[in-house]
């Protein structure tokens, strides 16, 4: 594995780890639920702003995987797919590059 490849994986996990640490902590301390979360996001112009911004980059990163992946026929960078919507964009970016640089047969 090339030294490229290990900085797209631990990209990957940090996008995962890290963001999760903060919406974890602010769900048990307002109630432990996804719903307040998700509340959160929507309460002024700015976080409605980032949240738009993030959705319409889940959707590009997943247009693009899919038209790849039709192309090169590399299935398992698939799995960046769930990555990108129950992670995060964080996660899945960098995990669809760390799959996307393995040698396809």
């Amino acid at each position: 594995m090339n030294a490229l490849r290990y900085i797209w994986l631990a990209l990957a996990i940090w996008g995962a780890i890290h963001p999760m640490y903060y919406f974890v902590t602010y769900m048990m301390t307002n109630g432990g639920g996804l719903g307040a979360l998700i509340d959160a996001w929507y309460v002024n112009a700015s976080t409605t702003g980032l949240v738009w911004d993030l959705t319409i980059a889940a959707i590009t990163l997943t247009i693009w995987i899919i038209a790849e992946v039709a192309v090169r026929r590399n299935w398992i960078a698939l799995l960046a797919i769930p990555a990108i919507y129950c992670i995060g964009v964080s996660c899945g970016l960098p995990l669809y590059l760390f799959l996307r640089s393995r040698p396809v047969a």
